[in-house]
């Protein structure tokens, strides 16, 4: 029998969290610096609160919305040969867009800042990969000018990639260059909204907070049809109530303001019901996203991510340690199994660690075995009478061979590929047999498997025409200022952030 969903949620508790998020939405409201966005929630009936820019949303408006958003919808990559559809039934996997350091055994700390090569490699990577499908900018390359980052990525998926991508909504701007440069590449934009090629992020600050550059992004990715992740980073005990009830409240009406406001700018666009909140370490102050908390916390998202019949999104494989050790195993492990066991319809993390800042190609390629280990624990027992095997058990057993064993009977052949799961990165060698191989333990054993998956890959067919509009619109980006970034954005502040980034006017750059 199929492992049934781990529930840490009885009914009566899901209902409670619903109806005190849509208490807190309804009487608190939720902050949102957009004013335009602010508008739009006003000519729906909404009560703007001028001083402090919350919005409070109808009960009535919540419950009609969320309504409206499909469970289950397809992604495409950039030729449309690869997709693969999202619903609240099914589990599929993915990276995140955070990482700005990369693991380098030969650099003295362990680790160095990421460059665009390394972000070419982790596509190709991530395009070979059996479960991972999509990545999501998942190493900034620091060598690019940060307001032009996005428009190489784009550039670099579409030459090296037949899988779907994922961006931040960093803003109007970005995010419109973003559907510009994807509708060359799918030939229009009536293409791209019906077929969605990009996953967006949007990031919701806690407590309550729809944040300016994000709120402008998230308007375009939601108008285009391009599926988006709303998620919180919320932390218990310090951006969340420490109880884990308050905390899923909170992210939960974080995420329902999220959601609403993408069906008002566009009815029916589809949406990731997320998290990414995790816990405070009470000794540091840092964040624990490695933390067993972590894994109850995305647990009880999916959970209420079903109940409003939405798919979810959560972290997996997710680890504080600074280092390829047991620690980053055994929590990358727990999250993982967490998220699976949770139901989890797309977990994220693939291939970094240190709170997912760093990234490791080596994490990427175990990741996606362990996400096969996962996925085959699942499956749990299947009880027939084929699978008990009387038969072959009455055979062996009363063989009067001396050390008849089961190997070579019919029914080992017939069963053990869909019974039995077969590593290709994990070592089940005697150690005579390691040491002959070299010794080499899992990390050194990842290794070999992205050199030769580099080594091997075949790069799609592109067309000459359309890299060279690409480059044209990459130009024109390249020559904006961060002045006219900032005014587009309606950002006064004298930095802003762009992801991990932050950047300042042109006269102090």
């Amino acid at each position: 029998m199929r492992l049934k969903y781990l529930k840490p949620l009885s009914k009566d508790e899901i209902q409670i969290i619903d109806s005190a998020a849509i208490e807190l939405l309804s009487r608190v409201g939720i902050k949102i610096d957009a004013e335009s966005a602010r508008k739009l929630f006003k000519d729906y009936g909404c009560e703007v609160e001028i001083n402090t820019n919350f919005v409070k949303i109808p009960e009535e408006l919540m419950r009609e919305n969320l309504k409206k958003i499909p469970n289950s919808f397809k992604l495409y990559g950039a030729d449309g040969s690869f997709n693969f559809e999202v619903d609240t039934k099914s589990t599929k996997f993915a990276t995140i867009g955070t990482p700005v350091k990369i693991y380098d055994p030969s650099q003295k700390k362990g680790i160095r800042r990421t460059v665009l090569e390394d972000t070419i490699q982790q596509i190709r990577i991530v395009d070979s990969l059996e479960n991972i499908m999509c990545s999501h900018i998942d190493v900034w390359p620091n060598d690019i000018k940060v307001t032009a980052l996005h428009a190489h990525c784009i550039y670099q998926w579409y030459k090296n990639s037949k899988k779907p991508y994922g961006l931040g909504c960093l803003g109007k701007l970005a995010s419109q260059d973003m559907m510009d440069m994807t509708s060359v590449i799918v030939g229009g934009e009536k293409e791209l909204k019906l077929n969605p090629r990009l996953v967006g992020f949007m990031n919701p600050t806690s407590p309550l907070h729809l944040p300016q550059l994000m709120t402008n992004g998230y308007e375009i990715f939601a108008k285009y049809n391009q599926p988006t992740i709303i998620a919180s980073e919320a932390m218990a005990g310090s951006t969340a109530p420490v109880t884990l009830a308050g905390l899923l409240v909170q992210i939960v009406a974080e995420t329902i303001g999220g959601a609403i406001l993408g069906q008002l700018y566009n009815p029916g666009s589809p949406i990731f019901f997320g998290t990414v909140s995790n816990t405070t370490d009470m000794r540091s102050g840092n964040s624990a996203i490695g933390a067993i908390e972590t894994g109850l916390i995305t647990a009880g998202m999916a959970q209420m991510a079903r109940f409003y019949d939405i798919p979810s999104r959560g972290p997996g494989a997710v680890t504080d340690s600074k280092v390829l050790d047991i620690q980053n195993g055994f929590e990358r492990l727990q999250t993982l199994m967490f998220a699976v066991q949770a139901g989890i319809n797309y977990i994220t993390c693939a291939g970094t660690y240190e709170a997912t800042l760093v990234e490791a190609l080596e994490l990427l390629v175990i990741d996606d075995e362990l996400a096969s280990i996962c996925l085959r624990a699942m499956e749990g027992i299947q009880v027939n009478e084929d699978t008990i095997g009387l038969d072959v058990i009455r055979k062996i057993a009363l063989s009067p061979k001396k050390g008849t064993t089961y190997l070579s009977e019919k029914h080992t052949r017939k069963y053990m590929k869909k019974e039995l799961f077969i590593p290709k990165l994990i070592d089940r060698n005697r150690r005579t047999t390691w040491r002959k191989k070299g010794s080499k333990d899992i990390i050194e054993r990842a290794r070999d498997r992205i050199n030769e998956l580099l080594q091997n890959y075949v790069p799609p067919e592109t067309n000459p025409d359309i890299e060279a509009k690409l480059l044209t619109m990459i130009k024109d980006i390249e020559e904006r200022t961060i002045d006219l970034y900032k005014e587009t954005e309606g950002i006064s502040a004298d930095g802003v952030s762009i992801g991990h980034v932050e950047i300042k006017t042109d006269k102090e750059n």
